[in-house]
């Protein structure tokens, strides 16, 4: 069934926690007559978690679902910029191909998802270089620093010359893969305003930007007098904090361990990373959830609705214990197809063995 403009809005706006700007973004579904292309960008390293994996999957699936055409940009060339694995490209590209296996099991709609290679698709088009060249003559060095930030890295004097390179290229990344939106996490957004503020002066449309969410890790740090995009930041999940991070092809008994750990206090919903997995991944799939308790704690709970667990464990009707409980069944249930896909698919199951045995340098 055909969606309105309206309705198509009202899902970008699901994926995007910020959007900029919402006019842009109406001009684009009014008057593009072409199909609609929006983009992601990966740095292959390390094991696939939960956010990059399903949440991604969830994302992308509500664009698609909107007629927008959407490319994944497997950015192995700027992993090796990262110096990720020591900037070895084998295995770099190996684990770009693991993550691609990843989504295929976890429910990604593949029929307008395009994988786009960054090595490739540099040696097939030089003239990229060109864009690079000319983005760099419109952009100051203090400005491109800024953007550190989208490497995972602070600002700092010491870092490698690639860190004014990488975000010129990604910014470059944008035009050359004719991507109308930019549909990154919140953590790139400095350099999505970047685009936006120079590519007017090399005759480019400024591309729309959804920022979408992104998840905490399990385990939260003080992120007092912080900006609340650097906050978001700070507290999203991150790979090198294994213990925070549910990967996607954790075993049911890790899986439930972790959310053991989890920070989660009996009636505080502020940066509850528990209610964020019932927020942006449990009730997008499941349309009811079920704690099961025995009568002296409760009895058994049930509820349709996201807002309504929040107003339940703000007054007490349910805990944490139970929140952790119900989270770990449910994503379980969910990672099941991925842990059979790379148990019983031969390439899926040798490209994690690999995985498993390269040591991530950052």
């Amino acid at each position: 069934m055909t969606k309105t403009i309206d309705e198509k809005i009202e899902i970008i706006n699901q994926v995007g926690e910020e959007v900029i700007n919402q006019d842009d973004l109406k001009n684009l579904l009014e008057n593009k007559k072409e199909q609609i292309i929006a983009y992601d960008g990966f740095e292959p390293s390390g094991q696939i978690h939960i956010a990059q994996g399903l949440l991604k999957a969830i994302n992308i699936n509500k664009m698609t679902s909107c007629g927008i055409k959407y490319k994944l940009w497997v950015a192995d060339y700027f992993a090796l910029l990262n110096n990720k694995y020591g900037g070895d490209m084998e295995k770099i590209q190996t684990a770009g191909k693991y993550f691609i296996e990843v989504w295929k099991s976890c429910g990604l709609n593949m029929e307008n998802v395009e994988f786009v290679w960054a090595k490739e698709f540099y040696e097939k088009h030089p003239e990229y270089w060109g864009t690079v060249l000319q983005l760099s003559k419109n952009a100051t060095i203090t400005r491109v620093m800024k953007c550190g930030q989208i490497m995972g890295r602070e600002e700092s004097t010491s870092n490698p010359a690639a860190q004014i390179i990488y975000p010129l290229m990604q910014a470059a990344d944008i035009i050359h893969l004719k991507a109308d939106i930019a549909q990154l996490g919140l953590d790139q957004r400095k350099v999505n305003m970047l685009a936006r503020d120079i590519f007017p002066k090399i005759g480019k449309r400024k591309p729309v930007c959804v920022h979408h969410h992104m998840l905490m890790g399990l385990q939260q740090k003080t992120t007092e007098g912080m900006s609340e995009i650097d906050k978001k930041i700070a507290m999203k999940m991150s790979k090198s904090k294994p213990e925070t991070a549910i990967f996607m092809t954790d075993s049911a008994k890790d899986v439930q361990k972790k959310f053991n750990k989890a920070t989660s206090i009996d009636g505080i919903i502020l940066d509850n990373p528990i209610l964020e997995y019932f927020k942006y991944i449990i009730f997008e799939k499941f349309d009811t959830v079920l704690i099961e308790r025995p009568e002296q704690y409760g009895g058994n709970y049930t509820t349709e609705s996201y807002n309504q667990l929040v107003k339940d464990f703000e007054t007490g009707t349910i805990k944490s214990i139970d929140l952790k409980q119900m989270a770990a069944k449910y994503i379980n249930e969910l990672l099941e197809p991925v842990r059979n896909h790379f148990e019983n698919n031969k390439e899926a199951k040798e490209l994690l063995e690999k995985i498993k045995k390269f040591n991530i340098t950052r």
